[in-house]
């Protein structure tokens, strides 16, 4: 069982990831409400850090239950040739398969990179909270039992939020939004479950590892620059 430190900061990704997601679609502001940095040049596409946050002494991580929210009218679309092409059940389905699979990807990624995984706080604990939004899957495996096959460039899209916490203190120490385009073949594709969990594979390890390399160079470097200089890669 997680301890209530780590209980504490696993309420409500969603609702937090939601406002901030929306300044990737323009200029972020340099520091946010709660004092984080952003950081310049950096492989996803929005990173903000605590300034002077040292991170040298984490060596466990506790990841918690990843959220999964789909893009607004996804379902209506789905169903707009089929009523009941896409069900509230098929969307749970879904969004426990996907956030399953984040935590195992992320468990083996990090755990290779030498990283114990914990569900325990401690003064070497950091606690990572993730959410899916704005998923849009082009060939749900639901459709599958029709008839019909779907046919597009693209097995869909989604956006990870990730925010990274001190599990003694609770306090915030980083936050990330990148988005993910799947592999898009340039010519009309038939899409199925395959498909679909190849790349939503494929881009939760990407994202997995570019995590564990920031965090390896964040604890090489110290206490972060204010402003910083120097951001995870």
């Amino acid at each position: 069982m997680m301890s209530h430190a780590i209980r504490f900061v696993a309420l409500s990704a969603l609702a937090l990831a939601l406002p901030l997601c929306a300044f990737a679609a323009k200029e972020p502001p340099q520091m946010t409400y709660d004092g984080l940095q952003l950081q310049p040049n950096t492989k996803l596409a929005i990173v903000y850090l605590r300034p002077q946050a040292d991170f040298s002494g984490y060596k466990r991580v506790a990841l918690l239950d990843c959220g999964v929210a789909f893009r607004k009218d996804w379902q209506r679309s789905q169903n707009s040739t089929n009523p009941m092409a896409i069900s509230t059940k098929d969307m749970e389905d879904i969004r426990a398969a996907l956030g399953k699979m984040f935590s195992e990807v992320f468990r083996e990624v990090l755990t290779k990179g030498g990283y114990e995984i914990t569900d325990q706080a401690g003064e070497d604990v950091l606690v990572l909270r993730p959410a899916i939004i704005d998923l849009n899957i082009s060939a749900p495996a639901a459709a599958e039992s029709g008839r019909s096959k779907t046919y597009s460039t693209s097995a869909g899209a989604m956006t990870m939020y990730l925010e990274v916490y001190d599990s003694s203190t609770n306090e915030i120490l980083a936050r990330t939004v990148d988005r993910k385009q799947a592999a898009d073949y340039g010519r009309m594709t038939w899409q199925n479950s395959a498909t679909n969990k190849t790349e939503a594979r494929r881009m939760l390890t990407e994202w997995a590892e570019t995590l564990r390399a920031g965090l390896d160079t964040l604890r090489a470097i110290g206490p972060v620059a204010t402003p910083a200089t120097t951001a995870p890669q």
